[in-house]
């Protein structure tokens, strides 16, 4: 259980991360309340799963969703450069969070 709510909340992460810069600086009201409740949430996640996850291993399973996640959606949705090396860079953050959850 505490893997799925840790998984969730690296996905809100990113969530919170796109409606932040979507805010514009907290200037636009539903952008910054997702913010908000995204983050929230998020956190939350997190708390319980380092309940029952070594808290190491759930910080930089947590953060490695999220930076991937946001870094994907800045490729496919904002335009950020999609480059080979990239691509290449988050997959191995991918592999350390797919190894971190092996050897838990």
């Amino acid at each position: 259980m505490a893997w799925g709510v840790l998984i969730v909340s690296g996905c809100l992460e990113t969530l919170w991360a796109t409606a932040l810069e979507a805010s514009k600086n907290f200037s636009r009201l539903w952008p910054s309340l997702l913010f908000l409740v995204a983050l929230a949430a998020s956190m939350a996640g997190l708390s319980y799963a380092v309940s029952q996850i070594p808290l190491g291993t759930a910080y930089a399973v947590w953060v490695g969703i999220g930076a991937v996640g946001t870094a994907l959606y800045g490729m496919a949705v904002l335009g950020d450069s999609a480059t080979v090396t990239r691509l290449m860079c988050l997959l191995l953050i991918v592999g350390g969070v797919v190894g971190l959850k092996l050897l838990h």
